[in-house]
């Protein structure tokens, strides 16, 4: 007997050698900016939307089509013009093991849209993300109902942007804590936030599932994930490639043909929503002037770029729709021809040129200075000036001061794919992001009307109007909508990038 009880031990501790525990899983992400904030309710950046949204769930989310379908909740239905009822989903944990209630979503939406409701005065600065929004209440125990003061047919497409938070965990920390400590419902919890450079995460093995119509439902794949903070693009490239990450995002067109001769890597690429263009003055002396303005539209063989610099990764848009997005119409347009833009420069008086001087961020300095070289051509002698993202925010985009440069090189994205989220900021008068300084009370208007429309065919047509009116005044040169083009291990599976650039990890899986 004991020499079979030794047997016995002897292959249990062969097979241990020989199959060692298996080891966690870990998706390490290549990234380009580190979260502003772990506060859903507190920023107003795409990048840090991306790392908050794998730890916070939504009312609504978009399934890989961009769909809008239920995730916290079961079901929703617009019960008026003007009201909408969310029915809460029972069972749903957060992080630290509470129940998450409809309580919880309308202190949410309390804190993102009543003045002064972040604490110390502070209003959020997503307020204007959830339009006209009256106040919210609880129905029925498990029912939050969203009353609007005037109709807006878009909420169920800007909810997806919104994660929802616990009553008890914001009132114990304060926006401070909220800032750096996460206790969401998402796939994945917080581990730590080493600033500038990783954000870690590990799975949240009591996670409901997640939205029912995007399968696979159940907890995340892997056991942990790592947001690396990249800003560089050669490093991420050059991480991937040797195979110290799995994912890597805004992968530069140049670096596309040696990422998929990698034995290892290749590259995924997803229709953007981002619209680039080139805000022109028109509260200066030079681009007040339509002729001028027109000069540089034609001026820009966006064809050229588009093939050359974004190696095909673009499509040319002559008004700021992408041609993805609700609204969006063929429209007249600017067709590169150098004799007319010097000719029309002439016509407003330049027949000698201009000098002006466009504004640009550092990552997209190269393909500035290339649309800066074909503009100088036609007598627009351009100069790129790079400068910091926050500094040319308050350049350009103050609400309601002044403009004071000549161009701007600058895009707008518009995840939810509907006008309201990009036609609005750029061309309303006095609006948020209207860099050119343009301003058309016909516009307003029909922007205003357009917004609280509820005919979908009519509003349709609303917006064919308003690209029509904005391609004849031209108060931006109209560029290209990019697609995101991200470069992943062949480890990797489970996961496909998304037209709103987010990543979503919880289907993600590697070998």
């Amino acid at each position: 007997m004991k020499t079979l009880q030794k047997v016995l031990m002897a292959s249990a501790m062969a097979l241990c050698i020989a199959s060692p525990a298996a080891q966690a899983s870990e998706l390490v992400v290549g990234f380009t900016l580190d979260a502003d904030t772990l506060d859903p309710a507190n920023h107003r950046k795409r990048e840090t939307e991306t790392i908050i949204r794998n730890m916070y769930d939504g009312i609504l989310t978009r399934d890989p089509d961009m769909k809008v379908v239920p995730e916290i909740a079961e079901s929703f239905v617009q019960v008026s013009p003007t009201v909408y009822d969310f029915k809460i989903r029972s069972g749903i944990k957060f992080h630290d093991g509470s129940e998450l209630t409809a309580e919880d979503v309308k202190f949410t939406l309390d804190r993102l849209t009543v003045e002064g409701a972040m604490g110390d005065g502070q209003t959020s600065p997503r307020k204007s993300l959830l339009g006209p929004i009256a106040s919210v209440e609880v129905v029925n125990g498990d029912t939050v109902r969203i009353n609007q003061s005037e109709p807006w047919p878009i909420l169920p497409a800007m909810l997806p942007f919104q994660e929802v938070v616990s009553k008890a965990f914001v009132e114990k920390v304060g926006s401070a804590g909220m800032s750096t400590e996460v206790n969401g419902t998402g796939p994945f919890k917080l581990v730590e936030w080493r600033k500038g450079d990783a954000i870690i995460m590990e799975r949240f093995d009591d996670y409901y599932g997640g939205a029912t119509a995007i399968p696979p439902v159940g907890k995340a794949c892997v056991d942990r994930v790592v947001f690396k903070v990249i800003p560089e693009s050669a490093s991420r490239v050059a991480a991937l490639l040797a195979g110290d990450v799995d994912i890597i995002n805004d992968l530069p067109t140049f670096s596309i043909a040696q990422v998929k001769n990698n034995p290892g890597t290749d590259v995924m690429t997803v229709n953007g929503t981002r619209s680039f263009f080139i805000a022109m003055n028109m509260q200066g002396e030079i681009f007040d002037d339509l002729k001028v303005r027109q000069a540089a539209a034609h001026a820009i063989d966006k064809n050229l770029i588009i093939e050359k610099i974004l190696d095909g990764n673009a499509a040319p848009i002559d008004g700021i729709l992408s041609p993805d997005a609700f609204g969006s119409s063929e429209l007249p347009a600017y067709e590169y021809d150098l004799e007319k833009a010097k000719a029309l420069l002439a016509e407003a008086g330049y027949p000698d040129g201009i000098d002006v001087t466009m504004d640009v961020e550092g990552a997209f300095k190269d393909t500035a200075e290339a649309v800066a070289s074909l503009l100088t051509k036609a007598g627009i002698r351009t100069k790129v000036a790079v400068g910091e993202g926050a500094q040319l925010s308050s350049k350009w985009r103050t609400k309601g001061e002044p403009k004071t440069g000549d161009m701007y090189f600058s895009s707008w994205g518009n995840g939810s794919l509907d006008p309201y989220d990009i036609f609005t900021p750029t061309h309303r008068t006095n609006d948020r992001g209207n860099s050119a300084g343009y301003s058309n009370p016909k516009l307003d208007e029909l922007l205003d009307a357009a917004a609280i429309e509820l005919d979908n065919s009519k509003r349709d047509a609303m917006y064919r109007e308003a690209e029509l009116m904005i391609n004849a005044d031209e108060p931006y040169v109209y560029l290209w909508v990019p697609k995101d083009i991200y470069g992943v291990s062949k480890r990797l599976s489970g996961w496909k990038p998304s037209a709103d650039s987010r990543i979503n990890l919880h289907d993600a899986c590697v070998d």
